[in-house]
């Protein structure tokens, strides 16, 4: 699995370098190339172009953030092992402790070891910042994916696909491609290592693209369904976690999430 996702992001590394320059002026020589390839997360090559300046604020700040989530998400699993020696339903423990596990690690990647990561390259005058932020804040679906989920995916989707393709084929089917690629990915990183669960994570996304458009023609007509802040919260993180066992199917947490945790078993669905 890490051998997979690590190879799909050095080749994505390489063709929004590529996009980049051919976007914005500036140019990065081969140790800020090298660095923003293998020591960072984000897609935004000309980050590293600053390699080498002043330290910039907030650096300590976005590191004791990370450290702290990373310390919740510990704590999360260590609730899990506790969780499992319980006497009830094997399979609602299972379920319960599956969908903790996925925040634990949540916290302990997304927002924990990217945002420390974030806050170290500040102090080399990378201007790093959060790749995730405040997504419980999200008020559309576009929202939740353009501005506040993974920008890394964000970025690249932007540099790699929607831009070179919105004047090809119009802005709607370059948003529905850009979710179709990320669907793609995303069967690399959770389908492909167990050799199970084709095609769900990418019908997940497929869903995704065709409500965020879905959202782009309720607000070009007007209609106000979405505008009440509760209706908006609700659509929202519906649509997020009501389909997210196509994206984390059965498989993958059986075989990578669970023993990650130090956990065998289960899952007994």
């Amino acid at each position: 699995m890490w051998a997979l996702i690590s190879t799909t992001f050095t080749c994505m590394k390489v063709i929004v370098t590529i996009q980049s320059y051919n976007q914005e002026k500036y140019e990065l020589n081969l140790i800020q190339w090298l660095l923003f390839c293998f020591g960072w997360a984000g897609m935004q090559p000309r980050l590293f172009a600053s390699y080498g300046g002043k330290s910039l604020e907030n650096a300590w700040m976005m590191i004791c953030f990370g450290i702290k989530r990373i310390g919740v998400g510990l704590m999360l699993i260590f609730l899990v092992h506790q969780v499992l020696l319980l006497e009830i339903d094997p399979k609602l423990i299972d379920f319960f402790s599956s969908v903790i596990l996925l925040v634990a690690f949540s916290l302990i990647l997304h927002f924990g070891l990217l945002s420390i990561s974030a806050g170290i390259w500040r102090f080399s005058g990378v201007n790093a910042s959060y790749l995730f932020r405040s997504p419980l804040k999200s008020n559309s679906l576009a929202e939740f994916w353009s501005r506040r989920w993974n920008l890394a995916f964000s970025e690249m989707t932007s540099i790699a696909i929607f831009r070179p393709l919105r004047t090809k084929i119009g802005h709607t089917w370059a948003v529905f491609a850009g979710f179709a690629f990320s669907g793609i990915l995303h069967e690399l990183a959770l389908s492909v290592p167990v050799n199970s669960g084709f095609g769900l994570p990418f019908l997940y996304f497929l869903i995704h693209g065709c409500l965020v458009i879905f959202e782009k023609i309720l607000i070009n007509n007007q209609i106000l369904i979405l505008q009440h802040h509760v209706i908006r919260k609700i659509w929202v993180f519906f649509w997020l976690v009501v389909p997210a066992p196509l994206l984390f199917h059965e498989t993958f947490v059986k075989q990578i999430l669970w023993p990650l945790a130090g956990i065998d078993g289960g899952w007994n669905l």
